[in-house]
């Protein structure tokens, strides 16, 4: 997952390996995945380094190839989002992070896209979130 280092420029060797981790993890049905942090500086984005902060079009189309798959692999009841800020606002601000996240799931079926973004809030088990 990481894009620096000895990662960087290497986002598409690991995505492959990662997605393959991913479906292996989601076979474990006592197992759910927390959507966020994609704005660290550990994935490699170069938003931190950018004079304008990016617009959430731009976040949601750098942030695609690990959510959706996520969602795809856990399925919605299985998946939560959250902001993880303020480690995010390296990339970018709180609003457009989460129209991010809402363009991401846009074109899921009205059910899926409700229901992972309910997660946020509630959890898997249904339970209000503390902070």
């Amino acid at each position: 997952m990481l894009g620096v280092g000895p990662y960087g420029g290497r986002r598409q060797e690991i995505l492959g390996s990662w997605r393959k981790d991913i479906g292996e993890l989601a076979k474990c049905p006592n197992v759910t995945v927390k959507l966020g942090g994609v704005g660290m500086t550990s994935f490699g984005f170069d938003f931190p380094e950018r004079e304008a902060p990016p617009s959430s079009e731009e976040l949601a189309a750098a942030w695609r190839q690990y959510i959706e798959p996520c969602i795809e692999a856990f399925g919605p009841d299985r998946c939560m989002f959250e902001s993880n800020f303020p480690p995010d606002k390296q990339s970018g601000g709180y609003t457009e992070l989460w129209n991010a996240f809402k363009r991401i799931t846009s074109g899921a079926l009205g059910r899926t896209r409700l229901r992972a973004r309910s997660m946020r809030a509630t959890g898997p088990t249904g339970a209000t979130a503390t902070t």
